[in-house]
């Protein structure tokens, strides 16, 4: 296991930029003006002879500047009037990079202070491991942060927080919201047509499902809905085969699984649900899949694996032929990634963010099989931990989702 310290000297987290929003009546959000730079004192600046970088052509300059990690901005601004236009100005500056095609991606954590309970977005830069904040979502009443759903649409660089529930009043919200990041700012949404919190989300070909939950009287909902993202437009899908909360959902072979999962005793056998869009119907999960989906799930080389909590956090993979689970070769969860933590990943790599928002990185690897006559691929892992800030030890993950834009 490799550790890696992301800052010996504790550097502050810097924000990618301000916000001035309005909501009501429970959310304030910001309508953030358009804050690109005038590309005419641009255009000046160049003809006049300032190079971005002495020495090198402007097209090379750029390609340099451009791989800058966000948190070091607001330094670099301050060099000359150049630097300052391009990296003063988050919506240029992403632009800029989606023209020459970065794609770097970036973990969006979705955290909550453990003694005041004040949600608040942290990204990891999984390129430099540096981490920085995005306006805030703030909320003028206390809400549970598990109650949100969080999925993001890394093609499009855009996150979609759905739902939640007030925590004083048990009150579940029907709320959509948006991230752009190239345009750094929130956006309202169409409401979902039904209130939920702690439900099933997940994306299929770009478009966004939810599923069960609980609803204003805190009983459990069968209930289930799709937003296309483009006409922000929600309708209404098959109801689900039994009614129910969602402990984890995953998207695989184009269909939404969703479980209920285990409960600490195992008293009960927990219900499972899969969902195809193409026929627009439920059936009931394999028996093998449910019962053994003790954790958080991550679905890579099209295979559903699971971060245990109760096996030793070690990681598991399910084998749809034979409907049962297959332990990972190689160690368990490094001991510093406490529970709660929140799962999501990347290509062949799994993020697991932990409690004080400490990072494992676990790469999966495809071992061949045994022989000839053996077609069944087994896996291993291996992991490495990204430590956090110190500031970053009141946090706890809710959620992560990864980024990829521009891909």
């Amino acid at each position: 296991m490799q550790r890696v310290r992301v800052s010996s000297h504790q550097a502050p987290v810097h924000k990618l930029g301000d916000s001035q929003m309005t909501l009501s009546p429970k959310f304030r959000f910001a309508a953030i003006q358009s804050s690109l730079s005038d590309p005419s004192l641009e255009l000046e600046l160049s003809r006049r002879g300032e190079p971005l970088i002495p020495g090198l052509p402007d097209d090379i300059a750029l390609n340099c500047l451009l791989r800058l990690p966000v948190d070091s901005h607001a330094v670099c601004r301050a060099v000359c009037k150049r630097w300052y236009l391009l990296l003063g100005s988050k919506e240029w500056f992403f632009t800029w990079r989606k023209e020459l095609g970065f794609h770097d991606p970036w973990l969006f954590v979705f955290a909550f202070h453990k003694c005041t309970g004040k949600i608040q977005w942290q990204v990891l830069d999984l390129t430099h491991f540096s981490w920085h904040t995005i306006p805030a979502m703030p909320c003028k009443d206390k809400v549970c942060p598990h109650g949100f759903r969080c999925v993001s649409i890394p093609h499009e660089g855009a996150l979609f927080v759905c739902g939640g529930v007030i925590s004083d009043v048990d009150c579940p919200l029907n709320l959509v919201l948006k991230y752009e990041m190239t345009k750094n700012r929130w956006t309202v949404m169409k409401k979902m047509i039904t209130a939920r919190s702690f439900f099933a989300s997940g994306v299929i070909e770009g478009m966004i499902y939810v599923a069960g939950g609980n609803n204003t009287d805190l009983f459990e909902l069968n209930s289930a809905e799709v937003l296309d993202p483009d006409k922000g437009i929600w309708r209404p899908i098959a109801n689900m085969g039994t009614s129910m909360a969602s402990y984890d959902a995953a998207v695989i072979n184009g269909k939404l699984l969703v479980t209920e999962g285990w409960f600490w005793p195992f008293y009960f056998v927990p219900r499972g649900q899969i969902y195809d869009p193409k026929t627009d119907n439920w059936e009931s999960m394999a028996a093998g899949l449910r019962e053994g989906w003790t954790g958080s799930s991550i679905v890579i080389y099209g295979h559903l694996f699971v971060v245990t909590e109760h096996e030793r956090t070690k990681l598991k993979v399910y084998d749809m032929d034979t409907d049962s689970w297959e332990t990972v070769e190689g160690p368990p969860l490094p001991e510093q990634i406490c529970k709660p933590f929140s799962v999501n990943c990347c290509d062949c790599k799994i993020y697991v963010v932990g409690r004080n928002l400490h990072v494992a990185v676990g790469h999966i690897f495809r071992l061949n099989p045994g022989s000839t006559l053996e077609k069944k691929w087994s896996f291993a892992v291996q992991w490495q931990v990204v430590d956090a800030p110190e500031a970053f030890s009141d946090l706890t993950p809710s959620s992560a989702q990864w980024q990829s834009p521009f891909n």
